[in-house]
């Protein structure tokens, strides 16, 4: 029996908020906290008399770390979950720290503002010393890890599907699929149809930014960069069909390229359609994917958060979206001295996850893993003091609360690879 501040109310954060109201033997009481109370209220108002779990509601800025420390210590939670945006990660882990509470989330840091002075020195310190540019990356979680050491509290780094899942996957394969895993392959396969020309499955603004970036991969212990959507693979995807995907950088690379210095390869794909493409390259070269501010009528305006604000809400995407999805890794290696390769994977429904939670599939296999590493958490199964990443604990009991709350997972031996 735990309490639970629980911080945003988006699409991810309704399923998390959900399936935590499922599990009230865990989450006997919630607080949902978000910058736009009326949000939060909604939902408590929907969840009511259906959950045994307590729910009250509350209005805080995650930017403002006094705000969150105030609101911390009123409502003594066990966890704080920041299922926010990723901008607001530090501030929270502050906050964790001052108040001395266990804290995870989804995603990991970047900055709202990559024109910061102070920001871009560090990161382009990065950038030469790692060789990749992406805006986000786990070196300013990761700096944590001692003062949470020191504090006793347990931090839990990005427990969505991908990042989260995808590297449970990895310690699944690792634990009992392979003695030595050389390469990885995570694919991120989204064959959902929700009728627009053009939207984003989850925060357009961190959405585009991830896509329109440059995409990279670890090749023998080094990062290798290439430009945005140049490598491009075609792959037949259980319960999808063949689709088109592309190499990206993604954040769970870095973490299992750290935790598994053994794997030879790790890449990662996304499938896009043509359409998605054609809009997305559209908009970058008029500017609108752009974080630098620009002066428009005599005020100050960021292109991409205007674009945000023109897009449909992805939480808005749900009764629309027909279609599957498939997510998962690839992994070639060794077991008895034998060269082998499985293929671990989830396919998830779209029309099935908006009956089940009001939610498309994107948001809920994000905010299904949420909830289940809030659970290792408050369990104990996952708590130990400092800043962690999914594939450094024991993935068996997260991978049994997959097939148990909606994620079901596949083992497919000697798949097809991609070259």
């Amino acid at each position: 029996m735990a309490r639970v501040l629980i911080i945003g109310c988006g699409g991810v954060a309704n399923v998390a908020i959900r399936k935590c109201c499922m599990r009230s033997d865990i989450f006997s009481e919630i607080m949902i906290a978000s910058r736009t109370k009326s949000k939060c209220d909604a939902l408590a108002a929907d969840l009511k008399g259906n959950t045994n779990t307590v729910i009250t509601t509350a209005e805080v800025n995650a930017d403002d770390k006094d705000a969150l420390v105030a609101l911390i210590r009123a409502y003594e939670p066990d966890l704080v979950m920041n299922i926010a945006l990723p901008y607001q990660d530090l501030t929270i882990m502050d906050a964790c720290l001052e108040c001395k509470v266990d804290y995870m989330d989804t995603a990991n840091y970047e900055p709202e503002n990559t024109d910061d002075p102070e920001w871009r020195k560090v990161y382009e310190k990065r950038c030469r010393e790692k060789g990749f540019s992406a805006y986000f990356d786990y070196s300013w979680q990761w700096a944590y890890d001692d003062r949470f050491k020191a504090a006793g509290l347990t931090g839990l780094l990005g427990s969505g599907f991908d990042p989260g899942v995808t590297q449970v996957f990895c310690a699944y394969a690792k634990k009992h699929l392979f003695d030595r895993i050389d390469t990885i392959d995570i694919l991120d396969c989204n064959g959902g149809d929700h009728g627009y020309p053009f939207a984003t499955n989850f925060n357009p603004e961190i959405n585009l930014r991830e896509v329109s970036a440059p995409g990279s991969y670890i090749e023998n212990g080094k990062w290798v960069e290439v430009p945005a959507m140049s490598i491009k693979r075609v792959y037949d995807f259980d319960g999808v069909g063949t689709k088109d995907m592309y190499l990206l950088h993604h954040e769970e690379i870095e973490s299992i390229a750290e935790n598994f210095p053994e794997v030879k390869r790790i890449r990662f794909f996304m499938t896009f359609g043509q359409s998605y493409l054609t809009h997305m390259k559209c908009l970058e070269n008029v500017g609108m994917l752009s974080t630098t501010p620009v002066m428009y009528e005599g005020r100050e305006i960021v292109p991409i958060q205007f674009l945000k604000a023109l897009l449909p809400d992805p939480a808005s995407l749900g009764p629309r979206t027909k279609g599957k999805t498939n997510i998962g890794c690839i992994f070639t290696g060794v077991k008895d001295g034998k060269q082998t390769s499985a293929y671990i994977y989830n396919i998830c429904d779209h029309e099935e996850c908006y009956r089940e939670v009001k939610s498309q599939a994107i948001s809920y296999t994000t905010g299904v893993p949420a909830m289940i590493g809030a659970s290792m958490i408050l369990t104990g199964k996952w708590k130990k003091p400092g800043v962690f990443t999914p594939e450094q604990f024991d993935p068996d009991p997260f991978m049994e609360d997959l097939n148990a709350y909606g994620l079901p997972w596949k083992v497919v031996r000697d798949p097809v690879l991609v070259d």
